[in-house]
């Protein structure tokens, strides 16, 4: 089963008037399989983080992008031998895209459409031994730093996102995600078991 570890929990602060932020960032091992979820945009954060899991990065063979905002996927390029996946396509450092069928190769990670913050995101579900069905939801989900974070599910689906595309979608994507996961691994913000 696939192993999960958050290397980067997402955080969005101002410090003296200058905003601070970077998302969550996910290391998956599946199998022979290094996966990254939103780099970031903390380069001695994540570098040093990957050092403490004994990893480089040209070890990682796939990143994915939950959306293209800069505070989830400035960092993308520093993996150099990793195929890059959105919510529909598989890029490479060799000018070619692809379509994907919603699946990592040779793993069970799932991507999942969900859009509404950005019309083109998507989130990671992840099957695992400790925590169960995990959803990666990027920034379908996501606290400013000292912000209350809210557990009930009514007030989660309706949570005000100042960034929003689509109000409507938003919502329909959290009520898929809150649905599907026993945790959830917000865009910024601390992980959380979801209440059924």
């Amino acid at each position: 089963m696939p192993k999960i570890k958050l290397l980067i929990q997402g955080y969005a602060t101002e410090i003296n008037g200058v905003e601070s932020a970077s998302s969550a960032t996910t290391l998956i091992q599946d199998g022979n399989a290094n996966v990254i979820v939103d780099p970031g945009m903390n380069r001695k954060l994540l570098l040093d983080n990957l050092v403490k899991e004994g990893l480089k990065t040209e070890d990682i063979n796939y990143v994915i992008l939950t959306h293209t905002h800069l505070d989830h996927s400035l960092l993308v390029g520093i993996f150099n031998n990793a195929k890059v996946f959105d919510n529909s396509d598989v890029y490479s450092f060799d000018g070619k895209i692809s379509s994907h069928n919603g699946k990592i190769p040779n793993t069970d990670i799932e991507i999942i459409k969900t859009p509404g913050h950005d019309q083109f995101h998507c989130s990671v579900l992840v099957n695992t031994e400790e925590f169960g069905k995990v959803i990666i939801a990027g920034d379908v989900l996501w606290w400013r730093d000292g912000e209350k974070q809210e557990r009930d599910i009514l007030k989660l689906v309706d949570r005000e996102d100042p960034y929003v595309k689509d109000e409507k979608a938003l919502k329909e994507s959290r009520k898929k995600v809150l649905e599907v996961a026993d945790y959830i691994i917000p865009g910024h913000g601390p992980m959380f078991k979801v209440k059924k």
